[in-house]
């Protein structure tokens, strides 16, 4: 099995997963890598807040897609 044949493992940051949310009301799939999805988790407990509540925040002031918008959010506010 070569490099890019190799299923990645459960514990690889990099692993790209795709999840529901519900943005204001409606039902959505992102897709994150681990990493993210653990910082996200990370940031919306320190705001004592849910992940849905954190990704409709950001949802709300995006310009483009939602997935790259967490992304930069997090980027912009690490601690």
């Amino acid at each position: 099995m070569t490099v890019a044949q190799q299923p990645q493992a459960a514990t690889d940051p990099a692993r790209l997963v795709k999840r529901s949310v519900v943005v204001a009301g409606h039902r959505t799939s992102v897709s994150l890598e681990d990493a993210f999805w653990a910082e996200l988790r990370r940031v919306a407990s320190a705001r004592q807040s849910s992940m849905n509540a954190l990704i409709a925040e950001i949802d709300a002031g995006r310009s483009g897609n939602l997935s790259s918008a967490i992304r930069v959010f997090l980027l912009l506010n690490r601690v």
